[in-house]
């Protein structure tokens, strides 16, 4: 971590009030992850609130035989609301947090939450309604597994990705994908070997390209 430059506050300028900007500026640090890097992991102590500056962060559950399930992506202006909830309640983390991209955060230390929530109108808002955005995405997340079939998730689940990374070309394994959606490799395969068949992507080695009419 290092001290964070003006630049990088601004960034929140359009939720935050002057004050809590300079109190932000005051007490925040920035924190640089690689892509791929996991930065929380279930049962972890959080010593920090994120605030996520650029780059995209994967919040996933895990059961018991390690299995991910994608819940939501925090983007660039977010933050994580499972992470304000363990902070508020004093509780170790029960998500896990990877780094979609290399991204940059702005880290808060935890004893502000509580603080700045009576204090700072601005923050009490963008604290509350980060947690209804992200009670909505598993609302939604939740349905998806239990109303749509597979190859609408899959559908859904790429067009996340191209969404995130601002790219038709996603660098995702099978098996990434059969992982984070809940099934196996090889219904995966099968499913993006029909998308090919009917011209909507390309299938490359660990790439998968989307076409116009995907």
């Amino acid at each position: 971590m290092k001290s964070q430059p003006l630049n990088y506050i601004n960034k929140f300028s359009e939720f935050f009030e002057p004050a809590l900007l300079a109190d932000l500026e005051a007490s925040a640090m920035l924190m640089e992850v690689k892509s791929g890097s996991t930065m929380l992991n279930v049962g972890q102590t959080i010593r920090a609130i994120p605030l996520l500056v650029s780059g995209a962060i994967k919040v996933s559950r895990m059961n018991d035989e390690g299995q991910e399930l994608l819940l939501y992506y925090v983007k660039e202006g977010e933050s994580c609301a499972m992470t304000f909830n363990c902070c508020m309640l004093s509780q170790s983390s029960v998500i896990k947090g990877t780094a979609e991209e290399d991204s940059l955060l702005l880290c808060l230390p935890v004893m502000l939450m509580d603080e700045w929530m009576v204090k700072y109108p601005s923050w009490k808002k963008y604290v509350m309604t980060t947690i209804l955005n992200r009670f909505t995405e598993i609302i939604k997340c939740v349905d998806e597994v239990a109303f749509k079939n597979m190859d609408e998730r899959l559908v859904n689940y790429l067009k996340e990705k191209s969404n995130i990374t601002g790219s038709s070309v996603l660098n995702l394994t099978h098996q990434k994908i059969g992982d984070e959606l809940g099934t196996n490799r090889v219904v995966i395969s099968r499913l993006l070997k029909k998308l090919e068949n009917d011209k909507k992507l390309l299938i490359y080695n660990k790439q998968i390209k989307l076409l116009k009419d995907f």
